[in-house]
């Protein structure tokens, strides 16, 4: 399993922990959903439905979100972070085993006026015999956090427990915390 399927696997596990009686839904294959950046779709107990875009990140020591500006550089095609009608992103830092939910409209409303405070960063992404460039802004997850309050930080079940014994990032002891907020070495996309 590749980190786009554990992280999306993680994301949902989680809504469904977080609202019993809900359903997801997989619609990455959808080309109805596609175009909208859309991944899941959350069908809570009262009918009301959310789309959800979910990330993975497998990068072992980045404490930064990738923000997708340019999905295809060759082809000048938007990056999900600016078009995805998503309402939430669900951002997956697979080596830190954190899951963080971020509410995207608020996320995206504070970043915009202030994107060009942010490092750009090109990677590649090679599908058969092409290959092509995405570009996207590099944001540390602390000043998100500081600026949108509804940030969820959720940490994930180790090896063993399930999602109801990891605890949440209130009862997590100050060490790891402190070891997280810690200047992180750079590690390119």
């Amino acid at each position: 399993m590749g980190a786009a399927d554990r992280a999306v696997q993680y994301a949902r596990n989680w809504l469904l922990a977080t609202e019993p009686g809900s359903r997801v839904h997989d619609v990455q294959e959808d080309p109805r959903f596609q175009h909208r950046g859309v991944d899941l779709l959350w069908e809570l107990p009262s009918g009301e439905v959310r789309g959800i875009e979910v990330k993975g990140d497998r990068q072992p020591r980045r404490r930064r979100y990738f923000f997708e500006l340019v999905s295809n550089l060759e082809r000048d095609t938007p990056g999900c972070f600016l078009y995805s009608g998503a309402d939430l992103l669900v951002y997956v830092f697979l080596a830190q085993g954190e899951l963080h939910v971020l509410p995207l409209k608020a996320v995206r409303e504070w970043f915009l006026p202030r994107a060009k405070s942010y490092e750009l960063r090109h990677t590649f992404t090679q599908t058969g015999a092409i290959r092509y460039t995405t570009v996207g802004a590099v944001v540390p997850v602390k000043d998100v956090q500081e600026a949108v309050p509804e940030v969820k930080f959720i940490p994930l079940p180790r090896r063993g427990q399930t999602a109801g014994e990891t605890p949440s990032a209130d009862e997590l002891p100050p060490g790891p915390q402190e070891a997280r907020e810690k200047a992180e070495d750079d590690v390119p996309y």
